[in-house]
Parts: structure tokens; sequence; C-alpha cells
């Protein structure tokens, strides 16, 4: 397909339309923008019900329902989706995997996944979804390799996004791909965002602790909260429960569904976020008061769990 085709943007109408999404594509896709010259892109709404459909808080929007388009697009994006347990249209489906096969760019943000899921298209695929459907897309969707750290996959011509505002982030990087990163940025700088985020949705997750320990185990979870400097070792734990180290590890997976050493990873993890959203020590006082000592460990940490630095945390999330 020539290049230029794939600058002819459909954006997908629905009824239950996610108003949100379907506003960063029109205005990503769909704004005059004079400045960039006739090549700008093309963009035209689809409805794949009726010509009225009712958006999430009784909104209408209106748009000919003429799903035929399809066959002349270059990209089409769905703006998320009804629910994840509802199949689209057959029609839908099948115009979907005929746009695929003549070489248009599908692109999907939050849970406009499950539209491209039930096409089959992504299966041996990696794809992405907003945190909360992450297991719904992999229990209804087994054959696809599904990551939810990132804020959006380019698998070449199907494009997935996390979360709704991930789906600026991935607009942007189709703009980058199509015009280069000088023209993203003026795009970026009208939308008054930054032209690339750092890290994946992981930061955003407000993760919750593991199952609490009962019985005998549950005098502990408060103990260790208040006892995260110093170091934890399964030895010291399994002393405090009465237990030799190999008992207590095993009645601790047992009660909590994970290890001792996962566990108060979690819990530094939270207790550090939390001084960093206060934002009145330094890293290394941070990386101290939680246990880690330093701070290469609690950057290494961050890294590995919310895919950004303590420094970037901080700086989203400060509160005062």
């Amino acid at each position: 397909m020539p290049r230029r085709n794939l600058r002819d943007v459909v954006a997908l109408t629905y009824d239950g339309l996610s108003l949100f999404e379907f506003g960063i594509v029109v205005e990503v896709f769909g704004l005059p923008r004079p400045e960039m010259g006739r090549d700008w892109y093309r963009f035209h709404a689809c409805a794949i019900d009726r010509k009225r459909a009712r958006a999430v808080g009784g909104v209408i929007v209106e748009c000919e329902p003429r799903i035929a388009r399809l066959a002349r697009a270059g990209t089409i994006v769905i703006p998320g989706w009804k629910s994840p347990y509802e199949k689209p249209p057959a029609r839908l489906i099948h115009a979907l995997r005929q746009a695929h096969a003549r070489g248009t760019r599908l692109v999907s943000i939050c849970s406009g996944v499950f539209v491209l899921a039930a096409t089959g298209l992504l299966n041996g695929r990696r794809a992405t979804t907003h945190w909360r459907y992450v297991e719904a897309l992999r229990s209804l969707y087994p054959e696809i390799q599904v990551e939810p750290d990132v804020l959006y996959i380019d698998e070449e011509t199907i494009l997935t996004s996390a979360g709704s505002a991930a789906g600026i982030d991935l607009c942007l990087h189709i703009v980058r791909r199509d015009f280069g990163a000088e023209i993203a940025n003026q795009v970026a700088r009208r939308l008054v965002v930054p032209p690339h985020r750092d890290g994946g949705q992981a930061q955003f997750i407000d993760a919750p602790l593991p199952q609490s320990p009962r019985g005998h185990l549950a005098p502990l979870l408060g103990w260790l909260e208040a006892n995260l400097r110093r170091e934890l070792s399964v030895e010291l734990l399994a002393s405090r429960a009465g237990m030799s180290p190999r008992t207590f590890a095993r009645q601790f997976r047992r009660q909590t569904g994970t290890t001792p050493h996962q566990w108060v990873t979690h819990l530094r993890l939270l207790a550090a976020q939390r001084r960093l959203e206060r934002g009145r020590d330094s890293i290394d006082e941070v990386a101290d008061a939680v246990g880690w000592q330093t701070a290469a460990t609690l950057r290494q940490h961050f890294g590995k769990h919310l895919g950004t630095t303590p420094t970037s945390y901080r700086r989203r999330f400060r509160t005062s």
C-alpha cells in the first residue's frame, strides 16, 4: 500500500462509544492543520451499527453507517469497545480481516483491542490494553502475547495501546512514523503533552497487597510494615512466627500465594512510592527508610517493577 494511503484514517463509532478515546483520534487525525500542508491526514468516522450512536454519558454521535468505507481506509482506529465479553459484529470482523490483508494499518485504544482480538489477527503477536483488562484478554485470547507494562505496542500493521490516555502516546507515535519526530513534536506541543513518556503503565497501577496472612501469621503484617528498615531475612521472620525457615516459607506461600521475599519487596515498593509522592526525602533517604540502603537498589526495583525511575515517579506523582 502506498505510504500516502496510510493517512486516510477511519475511526469507528458504536453504541457505548468511549468519547475520550474517540476525541483523541479526532484531535490528532481529524483536526485541520493547514500548516502541515496537503499531505496531512484525511479523517472520517464510520458507524458500525446505525447512524446515531449513543455514547457514554448519553451523548449522541451521528455519522454514516458505511462499513464499506473501511475498504478505502489506510488506517482504521478502534477507540475502545463496549465490553471485553461482547463480540463485535461478524461483518465488522470480516471487514477488518479484509482490510488487514490489503495492508491497512489497524489501531486500537484501550479496550478496543478486544475487537482486534476477535478477528484472530493478534494471535501470535504482542498486544497491550488497560491494566484492568489484562487478565480478561489473556483468558479470552490465550494465543495473544499480552504485555501489561507498556503504554503501546507497534507490530507494524497492528498497533495497540494501554489505558485511555496511552492512546495519545500511540497516536503521536503514528504521527512520528508517518511524518518524523519534528512534526510529532509540533502536534504534541499543540496538545500540551510530552511527545514521549518514559516508563509504562505499571507505574500508574495502585497495586493491592497480596492476600493478608491469617491465623498465626497475621501479626507479622503490621510488624513488617513498621520494620522495613531492618534486614528481613526468612530466618528472622520464621523466628518471630515460631517456625523453622522451611515450614515458615511453606505456610507463608500457602496462606498468601507468594514468597516472604516477594511480600517484603512489595511492601518496600509501596512505602517508597508513598514517600516519593510526599516529596520530602531525598532519593537516598527514601531508599534507606524502606530498607534498600542505596539509591541504586531503589532505582533497580523501580525499573524492574514500575518501568520508571524514582526521580521520574516523584516528578509525576508528587503531591506537595
